[in-house]
């Protein structure tokens, strides 16, 4: 004898076992989607960030990407001689194409070493600044020093650029991004601008400080790579 189900009640159950694989199938969907999402940290920098003069995987950024390891991704946007006017041209597309989390900005040393007045090297920098911002990308400001050939007010008024820079966007600043390497004869290459390889893990020492924070605010446990 063949028992008949009312076909409300069939109706009824086929739907929700249809709605129970749907849920599976989603929840398997979203999983990798998620796991797979990493904030990514966008360099715009010059020679001290584009590994001049050395092997490019002894460069500080190459170790910062093997020190994050796959929890982020690195752009390295820098380029050899680059000044302000030029990053702040080229990071639109850069912004559009990599949608960074982060945007570490490293410029101002061939700006100095040109002569720029320092006015206008400040308003190329806000320019990038307030382009990161408009994309909610976090901004961390890595200062340098003109050489002391060049006149102590010169010098105090590239200093006094990212200092007003870092109050007035409320950002974190490295105020020398060689510090503790520039004046010492060893870590340096033979012209006197450059670092040496065996200077790169002090420069990323120097710049961990103030990018720590901005990767835990995107996810990171960075509890032990600071020690790798």
């Amino acid at each position: 004898m063949v028992r008949a189900f009312p076909v409300g009640l069939v109706g009824a159950a086929v739907t929700r076992v249809t709605v129970r694989w749907l849920v599976v199938v989603l929840a398997l969907v979203a999983v990798p989607a998620i796991a797979e999402s990493h904030p990514v940290i966008l360099i715009m920098g010059d020679s001290l960030s584009a590994a001049y003069g050395i092997e490019q995987e002894a460069g500080w950024v190459r170790r910062l990407e093997a020190r994050l390891d796959t929890t982020a991704e690195v752009v390295n946007a820098s380029i050899s001689g680059e000044t302000s006017s030029g990053g702040a041209s080229r990071l639109p597309e850069l912004l559009g194409q990599h949608e960074p989390d982060i945007v570490l900005i490293e410029l101002g040393g061939n700006d100095g070493l040109r002569g720029l007045p320092p006015t206008q090297f400040e308003a190329n920098m806000r320019r990038m600044i307030e382009a990161s911002l408009a994309v909610d990308a976090e901004v961390v400001l890595l200062g340098i020093d003109i050489p002391p050939n060049y006149g102590q007010a010169y010098r105090n008024a590239f200093a006094d650029v990212f200092a007003r820079l870092a109050d007035d966007y409320d950002l974190p600043l490295l105020p020398f991004l060689l510090e503790d390497i520039a004046l010492v004869e060893e870590l340096m290459q033979d012209d006197g601008i450059h670092p040496t390889a065996e200077a790169q893990p002090i420069i990323l020492d120097n710049v961990w400080p103030v990018l720590e924070p901005l990767l835990e605010r995107n996810g990171i446990d960075i509890a032990e790579k600071a020690a790798e």
